[in-house]
């Protein structure tokens, strides 16, 4: 889960972990009361204390965007097993224990989730295979997760952003060159990257219509299409020619780098997600740590994306609130 503001707040080390999880009322400037909770997705009793805490001080929860996410550097012969599974951990494991304890609010409210997953859920990709197999790991969770909560009147949507301008698509261009000219060679969508705003757009749209599927930019629907092709002898020839000239330099670069993790800015306005996006809510959950994944925001019923407001309206309000955000990681 995801929310973002013009404020980035991090536990301090003297802060009394007595408080970690409870909701804290903050007045932002761009709108009414909102309710704050800081949790690491990596802590499943920080996160339940959370998200129950923000469904108490808010009256219920109706709307979840499951979003906190890292990646990591390095081909799986060279990458060590620590990044490795510190990838599947905040990307694929914190997105289960997000809806797992969200269940139960949204049950009640009849509520709609939506879970950040990516166009590698289903195109891979050399040298992201971590993150691919945690993404394309999250998708299955919630296309099941979708089946499970059905009859609960609970409804889930997935999407599927290709490249957005975060600091982690920033910084893996700035750490490892090799990575910056893979992306330029890729066919469209591939290519290009998506502004923070345009993809906020897509998934408040998402969230106020239900939507089941999300793609950013649309053109990746057609990547998702054509998966059986691009995954099949009949693609491999090219694939196997993209690898060859690229893996070598990506490792090479990562080695000379000495580390896997990313290393994201902390501060105001970055957190350590790949797909990343400001979307406004009632209440967030925030990181516990520099450096930990951030998670973000139910939505209670005062603040939520209903029938009776357009899909416009709800789109104009984000991108205010984006431009207040500063822009995320």
């Amino acid at each position: 889960m995801r929310h973002d503001c013009n404020h980035h707040v991090q536990r301090r080390p003297d802060q009394d972990r007595r408080t970690y999880g409870r909701p804290r009322q903050v007045d932002f400037r761009h709108g009414p009361r909102r309710v704050l909770a800081e949790a690491d997705v990596r802590d499943g009793d920080a996160l339940r204390t959370a998200i129950d805490s923000c469904a108490q001080a808010m009256g219920g929860i109706d709307l979840v965007v499951a979003n906190a996410g890292v990646a990591a550097y390095g081909t799986v012969r060279r990458i060590d097993e620590a990044s490795f599974e510190r990838v599947l951990d905040i990307n694929l494991n914190g997105v289960f224990r997000t809806l797992k304890y969200a269940t139960t609010h949204l049950e009640r409210s009849r509520g709609h989730v939506t879970v950040v997953a990516s166009a590698l859920s289903f195109l891979p990709l050399a040298g992201m295979a971590a993150y691919g197999a945690s993404k394309a790991g999250a998708e299955m969770l919630a296309l099941a997760y979708r089946q499970e909560v059905a009859h609960l009147g609970v409804t889930v949507g997935v999407v599927h952003p290709s490249w957005i301008d975060t600091d982690i698509v920033r910084g893996a261009d700035a750490d490892l060159p090799s990575f910056r000219r893979l992306r330029a060679r890729l066919p469209y969508p591939g290519n290009v990257t998506t502004s923070v705003d345009r993809a906020a757009a897509v998934i408040v749209d998402g969230l106020a219509r239900r939507r089941g599927r999300m793609y950013v930019p649309r053109a990746v629907v057609v990547a998702n299409w054509l998966k059986a092709i691009l995954n099949s002898p009949l693609g491999w020839p090219w694939t196997r020619r993209f690898a060859a000239q690229v893996v070598p330099a990506l490792e090479r670069e990562v080695e000379a780098l000495g580390r896997n993790d990313q290393l994201v800015p902390s501060g105001d306005n970055t957190a350590p997600e790949t797909d990343a996006l400001p979307i406004r809510g009632s209440g967030s959950h925030d990181t516990q740590r520099p450096g930990a994944p951030r998670c973000g925001g139910p939505w209670s019923r005062r603040d939520r994306p209903g029938q009776r407001r357009s899909a416009r309206s709800v789109r104009r309000r984000d991108r205010q609130s984006a431009g207040a955000a500063g822009g995320p990681g």
